[in-house]
């Protein structure tokens, strides 16, 4: 049973409920290094296949070309660098004769319209033909165009003030830039300086500070993690070891006490021949989702009470299951279909030591229950291939007697200590094992 589950690397609730601590622990023990050897097998298979396989390289489809001089090499056009490129205060100057000439223009085309005007005023008048008139009109005219050319001096004057203004305000704003450039670098390599050295200074201070306070101040949740953990890998360490030790030690305790000889007599000529097993039933219920692989027999978890009653009937009382060792009647400590808590209510009648072995209600097997001081355990027997054996241990027994008088002398577990002690018998009301023998 134990091989089968290493195999298919899954339990039922049924089968895990039956298990008792130690028996959880061993299972899961026993799992987690099947699943650490089927992944070395793995990777070691995927390194294999990974020096066998070679990539292809991809083509690259971008690209990237560079503009050629006439050196053949790459151009490169710094603005300012070429003796063609203009100055900054040359290209102020284009700028600002380009928009002095633009005015003039619009000033000139204004004079022209207005000399337009003061000759069509002029002609189409009738009454303009005196010489008063024309002398007035002249005087007015000069006098106007006077007065336009001091206009155009002014302005000029001031557009060039302006310009110069202009030009000495942004060579002093450009100076000034580069001060405040200059001088904002300096600042701020200052500031780095600082900001750096206080950091030095605050982190070595933080350091000591808590050097200082874990020093003098042991943290208490880190002690009490750092402490659980251990005690766990302790305790699966030790649960490990324990497990081992019990193996080691219950098997030289079989050679012992003639337990070989025991199997050897058994299965020899001076007992009567055991009847053929009976093959085995087709249970279209559970055979497909139970038995996955063909050739390998599973111990069903999902069994009805009619189904375990005509398993035991067919299967162990054959074999006088349930029988004291020398055959002569049914054992005080057997007791027939019955659940878990059933079989507690019996034991919290006795006392620590007492114990029972039970017909399992869930699957075709046995269940040693056992009473400690303050709990109940309920360890399952795996009664598969004739022989029974407790759920990871090693020793097989030819008959649940064999078991029970082997475990009255040695405990269970080792952590535990659980020793057979004392039998837990029928309720005076009935037997509760009536409907396995009829």
């Amino acid at each position: 049973m134990l091989q089968q589950i290493l195999t298919d690397m899954f339990i039922s609730p049924e089968l895990l409920a039956e298990l008792s601590e130690e028996q959880k622990q061993v299972l899961f023990i026993k799992m987690r290094e099947e699943q650490v050897r089927r992944w070395k097998d793995r990777e070691a298979r995927l390194e294999k296949e990974d020096a066998t396989l070679t990539k292809p390289k991809k083509a690259s489809v971008k690209s990237v070309q560079w503009l050629a001089g006439m050196d053949s090499d790459v151009w490169v056009w710094v603005m300012g660098d070429h003796p063609a490129d203009q100055s900054y205060e040359q290209i102020c100057d284009d700028i600002i004769a380009q928009r002095a000439a633009c005015q003039a223009q619009r000033e000139a085309e204004e004079l022209r319209v207005k000399k337009e005007a003061e000759l069509v005023k002029r002609f189409s008048s009738v009454l303009m033909d005196s010489e008063l008139q024309l002398w007035k009109e002249e005087v007015e005219r000069q006098e106007v165009e006077r007065q336009e050319v001091e206009r155009q001096e002014v302005e000029r004057q001031e557009v060039e003030r302006q310009e110069v203004e202009r030009r000495a305000a942004a060579q002093e704003q450009s100076q000034q830039e580069v001060e405040i450039k200059k001088r904002e670098a300096e600042e701020r390599r200052r500031a780095e300086e600082e900001v750096r050295r206080v950091e030095q200074k605050r982190k070595q201070e933080i350091y000591m500070d808590l050097r200082e306070i874990r020093e003098e101040r042991d943290d208490q949740h880190w002690q009490d993690s750092l402490r659980k953990s251990k005690a766990a890998d302790l305790r699966r360490r030790s649960i490990a070891k324990q497990t081992r030790d019990d193996h080691r030690r219950q098997s030289v305790k079989a050679l012992e006490r003639g337990r070989v000889a025991a199997v050897t007599k058994a299965f020899g000529g001076d007992r009567p021949a055991l009847p053929p097993k009976p093959k085995p039933r087709n249970l279209t219920v559970t055979s497909d989702t139970l038995n996955p692989k063909h050739g390998v027999r599973r111990t069903l978890s999902t069994s009805s009470r009619e189904h375990i009653i005509r398993w035991f009937q067919e299967e162990q009382l054959p074999y006088r299951a349930g029988f004291q060792k020398d055959q002569s009647r049914i054992a005080s400590w057997f007791h027939g279909i019955i659940s878990r808590q059933e079989a507690e209510d019996l034991l919290s009648e006795g006392e620590p030591g007492h114990f029972l072995v039970r017909v399992s209600e869930r699957i075709l097997g046995y269940v040693l229950s056992y009473r400690c001081k303050e709990e109940f355990k309920h360890f399952l027997v795996d009664a598969t291939e004739g022989c029974y054996m407790l759920l990871g241990h090693q020793i097989r027994f030819t008959s649940l007697a064999e078991l029970v008088e082997f475990h009255e002398g040695e405990p269970i577990t080792m952590s535990g200590g659980e020793q057979l002690l004392q039998p837990c018998g029928q309720r005076p009301s009935g037997v509760d094992y009536a409907d396995l023998f009829t």
